[in-house]
């Protein structure tokens, strides 16, 4: 499944590709039909990301929302190359010059405003998008100290942070010191401002790059996917840090990957 960075890169894409523009709407599937008349030919207002939801918002007062779960993915291709796309598309926007085919979604509807405001009311803050006056990161801060919950299931929980995944969740514990099975309300308030800003700073990476680097020192490089984290798929191999064997276990179905000796 996506993190958040990967969903926030696809609503670039797409402002880049269609924002102040009308687009025409439809669905060579046949499931998405009825609800793409309801958009085409609309001009596209903006397109934001908030966490792993994808928000479409139209001249008309409509949203496409859409939510890749497992298997979705999005591909953009110019209209001269149209005759490269094949298989089966469940919604396509397109112009004159672009076309952005949508398949495998497990959430794509087309909904009102009110609809979008019960949505984003419910769902976490996204370290991915501009918080100038820190009141996401209060949200977060709340939400985190109000719970008795392991941070580990809270900074996979959308309705506590948005757009974190195994792969965040696990690297930004780490880099905090932090043991996934601390409760929420036990951590201190500098702690859980130290996991938000971290969330902000590598998920910036994530959206610049496209790829989740959370070592240090490649920051700003682009390594081999098998060097770019401390602890994530690395069980039974030494800590980068403590030479401890990192571990692996299920936390809430999920396999999470940690560091005893790091993360007391």
């Amino acid at each position: 499944m996506p993190e958040g960075h990967s969903v926030q890169r696809i609503a670039n894409e797409l402002n880049r590709l269609f924002k102040g523009k009308p687009v025409q709407v439809d669905s060579p599937q046949g499931r998405f039909s009825s609800e793409a008349k309801l958009i085409s030919g609309q001009k596209v207002k903006r397109v934001r990301a908030i966490g792993k939801q994808l928000f479409i918002d139209f001249d008309n007062k409509l949203t496409c929302r859409v939510h890749l779960g497992i298997y979705g993915k999005w591909r953009f291709v110019p209209r001269a190359k149209e005759d490269t796309l094949s298989g089966a598309v469940r919604v396509r926007f397109f112009d004159d010059l672009n076309i952005a085919d949508l398949r495998g979604p497990t959430v794509c509807e087309v909904i009102d405003t009110k609809s979008v405001k019960l949505i984003e009311k419910r769902l976490g803050p996204d370290p991915t998008n501009p918080d100038p006056k820190k009141i996401e990161q209060a949200k977060f801060i709340d939400r985190v100290q109000s719970s008795k919950s392991p941070i580990g299931i809270l900074l996979m929980n959308q309705d506590v942070i948005s757009g974190i995944g195994n792969v965040y969740r696990a690297e930004i514990l780490f880099r905090a010191g932090i043991s996934p099975h601390v409760l929420g309300n036990q951590l201190s308030n500098e702690q859980i401002v130290s996991l938000w800003e971290d969330s902000v700073k590598l998920m910036k990476v994530g959206v610049r790059t496209g790829f989740m680097i959370t070592r240090e020192e490649l920051l700003t490089k682009k390594p081999k996917k098998a060097d770019r984290n401390y602890v994530y798929k690395r069980e039974g191999l030494g800590c980068l840090r403590c030479s401890t064997t990192v571990v692996i276990e299920l936390m809430a179905t999920r396999k999470l990957y940690w560091c005893p000796g790091c993360q007391r």
